[in-house]
């Protein structure tokens, strides 16, 4: 779960897993990444609640490079949003994440990678590569 501070992400991991994490009514109450288990039918769900992050958290402030590094290592991203300021939230962390090459509700990008015969690799793809050579 990413979000900013104090919008309900530890309550929220209290609420669904049996982990107790710590909530406060001040900001960054969370420190470190958080796990909880969600168990759903048969199966096992990770969900991690992490520190808040804030503007400019991908290009290192408040220790936003760490936080974001854990979310981009993950299979799913929850936003959690204040509902007063969701849209204005949502635009702001959407940015803060597209900034370390997080693409959010987006296709993958059309490249293959094919191994030559003499041990290299040759990319293909279906539009001009910006980011990659």
């Amino acid at each position: 779960m990413i979000g900013f501070p104090s919008v309900g992400k530890s309550t929220l991991l209290t609420c669904v897993t049996d982990t107790a994490s710590l909530c406060a009514a001040y900001e960054f109450t969370t420190l470190t990444c958080i796990p909880g288990v969600i168990h759903y039918n048969d199966a096992k769900i990770q969900l991690l609640d992490l520190p808040g992050i804030i503007e400019g958290a991908a290009d290192g402030k408040g220790r936003g490079k760490q936080v974001i590094a854990v979310a981009k290592n993950s299979d799913m991203i929850l936003m959690v949003l204040e509902a007063v300021k969701a849209e204005e939230h949502k635009v702001k962390i959407s940015r803060e994440l597209e900034k370390v090459g997080i693409r959010l509700n987006k296709n993958p990008p059309q490249i293959s990678i094919t191994m030559t015969k003499l041990g290299g690799v040759k990319l293909n793809s279906t539009k001009t590569l910006s980011h990659l050579n």
